[in-house]
Protein backbone atom coordinates (compact mmCIF):
# COMPACT_ATOMS: atom_id res chain seq x y z
CA UNK A 1 0.00 0.00 0.00
CA UNK A 2 1.56 3.70 -0.59
CA UNK A 3 2.21 6.19 2.37
CA UNK A 4 0.02 9.04 3.37
CA UNK A 5 2.44 11.35 1.66
CA UNK A 6 1.98 9.82 -2.00
CA UNK A 7 -1.42 9.22 -1.29
CA UNK A 8 -1.55 13.42 -0.53
CA UNK A 9 -0.14 14.07 -3.44
CA UNK A 10 -2.83 11.72 -5.36
CA UNK A 11 -5.81 13.74 -3.96
CA UNK A 12 -4.11 16.66 -4.82
CA UNK A 13 -3.58 16.06 -8.17
CA UNK A 14 -7.05 14.48 -9.02
CA UNK A 15 -8.33 17.51 -7.56
CA UNK A 16 -6.27 20.06 -9.61
CA UNK A 17 -5.65 21.64 -6.09
CA UNK A 18 -1.98 23.69 -5.77
CA UNK A 19 -0.16 22.73 -2.51
CA UNK A 20 -0.87 26.65 -1.39
CA UNK A 21 -4.24 25.79 -1.79
CA UNK A 22 -4.49 22.50 0.20
CA UNK A 23 -2.25 24.36 2.58
CA UNK A 24 -5.17 27.05 3.09
CA UNK A 25 -7.64 24.51 3.64
CA UNK A 26 -5.83 23.16 6.48
CA UNK A 27 -4.52 26.92 7.58
CA UNK A 28 -0.95 26.46 7.26
CA UNK A 29 1.76 27.20 5.11
CA UNK A 30 2.52 26.08 1.00
CA UNK A 31 6.08 25.23 2.59
CA UNK A 32 4.87 22.93 5.22
CA UNK A 33 2.08 21.16 3.43
CA UNK A 34 5.13 20.76 0.90
CA UNK A 35 6.73 18.92 3.73
CA UNK A 36 4.02 16.47 4.03
CA UNK A 37 3.57 15.83 0.62
CA UNK A 38 7.33 14.42 0.85
CA UNK A 39 6.85 12.71 4.09
CA UNK A 40 9.39 15.21 5.49
CA UNK A 41 6.92 15.88 8.63
CA UNK A 42 4.14 13.74 10.15
CA UNK A 43 0.54 15.06 8.86
CA UNK A 44 -0.94 15.98 12.19
CA UNK A 45 -4.54 14.30 13.02
CA UNK A 46 -5.94 17.22 12.84
CA UNK A 47 -5.13 18.11 9.10
CA UNK A 48 -5.64 14.39 8.39
CA UNK A 49 -9.31 14.99 9.98
CA UNK A 50 -9.72 18.46 7.68
CA UNK A 51 -8.64 16.51 4.96
CA UNK A 52 -10.65 13.32 4.96
CA UNK A 53 -13.64 15.93 4.94
CA UNK A 54 -12.61 18.08 2.40
CA UNK A 55 -11.59 14.98 0.22
CA UNK A 56 -14.50 12.68 0.81
CA UNK A 57 -12.71 9.64 1.59
CA UNK A 58 -11.97 8.20 4.64
CA UNK A 59 -8.88 8.27 6.80
CA UNK A 60 -7.62 5.09 6.68
CA UNK A 61 -8.01 5.68 2.93
CA UNK A 62 -5.32 9.27 3.43
CA UNK A 63 -3.36 6.69 5.54
CA UNK A 64 -2.57 3.60 2.92
CA UNK A 65 -4.64 0.99 5.56
CA UNK A 66 -7.36 0.63 2.40
CA UNK A 67 -7.58 0.91 -0.93
CA UNK A 68 -11.53 1.84 -0.35
CA UNK A 69 -11.64 5.84 -0.54
CA UNK A 70 -15.51 5.04 0.44
CA UNK A 71 -16.03 6.39 4.87
CA UNK A 72 -18.05 3.64 6.61
CA UNK A 73 -20.72 5.16 8.05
Amino acid sequence: MEKYAEILRELREDNFLKQSEVAAIIKTTQQVYSRYELGINELPLRHLITLSDFYNVSTDYILGRTKNKKINK
